[in-house]
């Protein structure tokens, strides 16, 4: 349990832009499949599923975009002569 809370506390901002980014998914999903299917548990389904995966991907993209971030600020660049 403690592993869990380290991780929350160390991913704080990443876990809350996450959760914002699964929430807009959500919604815009539901009305696009709403407006292709015209049917509304079928537009729900997929509005869960899909946003569902990619709302764990997101978190790993953003994840490996902030440490290519501290490599980059870490690694000082040779400028030869």
């Amino acid at each position: 349990m403690a592993h869990i809370k380290q991780f929350i506390s160390t991913h704080r901002h990443t876990l809350k832009k996450t959760l914002s980014y699964y929430v807009m998914h959500i919604t815009v999903a539901a009305i696009v499949a709403f407006m292709v299917t015209g049917n509304i548990w079928m537009a729900l389904t997929l509005s869960m599923l899909e946003p569902s995966v990619q709302a764990v991907a997101f978190f790993f993209h953003e994840r490996a975009w902030a440490r290519k971030e501290q490599t980059t600020i870490a690694v000082p660049t040779v400028v030869h002569a």
